[in-house]
């Protein structure tokens, strides 16, 4: 699983867009969708081909080819990509959330995490493409938060004193 973060998307013959939002997502393992939903809601999606809706305010998690679908209810973790409150995970492999991240940052200007995630990911203890809901890598998905952290970090500092009372 050391290449797991070295993945590219899988080459398929279609580009079937979201039954509600529209979006083309990304397609996923079978293995992936038995690890992240619950018993049974697995099942009707294991014959096609699946994807995951990427629209963070999309309800759908994943959809297949024949317009069949699960929210993000069914799954057994909470989706990063759709959540608006912590925790928001970031990293299933390693139990990281956007909260870890910009603690860091808050408190050293910077983060850490996606250079241990890396490190991990070249010991080859990373599982993204079965414990991500995305069925990808989350080093994406980390380093956004490392940067909007920072960018948020910055422009609070660079606040007037009065400013920062309200």
């Amino acid at each position: 699983m050391d290449e797991c973060c070295k993945v590219s998307e899988p080459v398929v013959s279609s580009q079937t867009p979201c039954p509600r939002c529209g979006e083309v997502g990304r397609v996923v393992a079978a293995e992936t969708i038995r690890a992240i939903l619950k018993r049974g809601a697995a099942t009707p999606l294991l014959a096609l081909e699946r994807r995951f809706c990427k629209t963070r305010t999309c309800k759908v998690l994943y959809y297949g080819a024949d317009g069949r679908f699960v929210e993000k209810d069914a799954a057994v973790v909470r989706v990063g990509l759709k959540e608006t409150e912590e925790p928001i995970p970031l990293c299933y492999c390693f139990n990281l959330s956007r909260a870890d991240v910009w603690r860091e940052v808050a408190k050293t200007g910077s983060s850490s995490i996606p250079a241990r995630i890396t490190a991990e990911v070249k010991a080859g203890r990373c599982a993204c493409d079965v414990k991500n809901p995305s069925g990808g890598c989350c080093l994406g998905e980390v380093n956004r938060a490392v940067k909007e952290a920072k960018e948020t970090t910055s422009a609070r500092r660079q606040l007037p004193d009065s400013d920062m009372t309200s």
